[in-house]
């Protein structure tokens, strides 16, 4: 595996922008912005950022606390990402979502940027590529994820509801086809 490899890290910051889908978000971002009075941008991406660290390097062994490998628990989160993906494309809800008092952890830092999909597309993207590739690709999304939350409003206001939707349905396509590579290639390895 090449450290620091350009290509690598383009890869999976693009995999990991469509996991988070934190523009496809912003409707909810809105909503909870509504209830909330306002998001702690800073707080949450602080809280995913340490999360998706914390599964990066401890995710292996918990799995194995509970006695599963990675390639098995890749399998399971390409289904996951399979039906997440299903979700974006068809625009219809299998996952549902709840409402939480704390905005800015519950539900924006997790699950919605470092949700179950994102966490393991993490532990599935270390059986394809370096860590420290997965680290700047981590870092740079929660970068985006800290614009996209002080920016909201304005995101709303420049890509409208069909430009969300566009963005959404692309971002599934990028999904699902991540799901099979996932899927194809841990199915033998179990």
């Amino acid at each position: 595996m090449n450290i620091f490899d350009l290509k690598q890290i383009s890869s999976i910051t693009i995999i990991l922008f469509s996991i988070i889908d934190i523009i496809g978000s912003v409707p909810v971002i809105i909503l909870l912005k509504q209830k909330a009075g306002r998001i702690q941008s800073e707080k949450a991406s602080v809280i995913a950022l340490l999360l998706m660290l914390v599964f990066l390097y401890k995710g292996e062994e918990l799995l194995k606390f509970i006695g599963l490998d990675l390639p098995s628990f890749a399998l399971a989160g390409s289904l996951v990402i399979f039906v997440m993906s299903v979700e974006m494309i068809l625009g219809i809800s299998i996952f549902k979502d709840e409402a939480f008092a704390n905005v800015a952890v519950v539900p924006i830092a997790f699950p919605l940027v470092a949700g179950a999909g994102c966490i393991t597309t993490i532990l599935s993207l270390k059986t394809e590529y370096a860590t420290p590739n997965i680290i700047v690709a981590i870092a740079l999304n929660i970068v985006f994820v800290y614009i996209v939350l002080k920016n909201t409003d304005k995101i709303e206001k420049i890509l409208g509801k069909s430009g969300l939707g566009i963005v959404r349905k692309v971002f599934g396509i990028i999904m699902l086809a991540l799901a099979i590579k996932i899927f194809a290639n841990n199915f033998f390895r179990i």
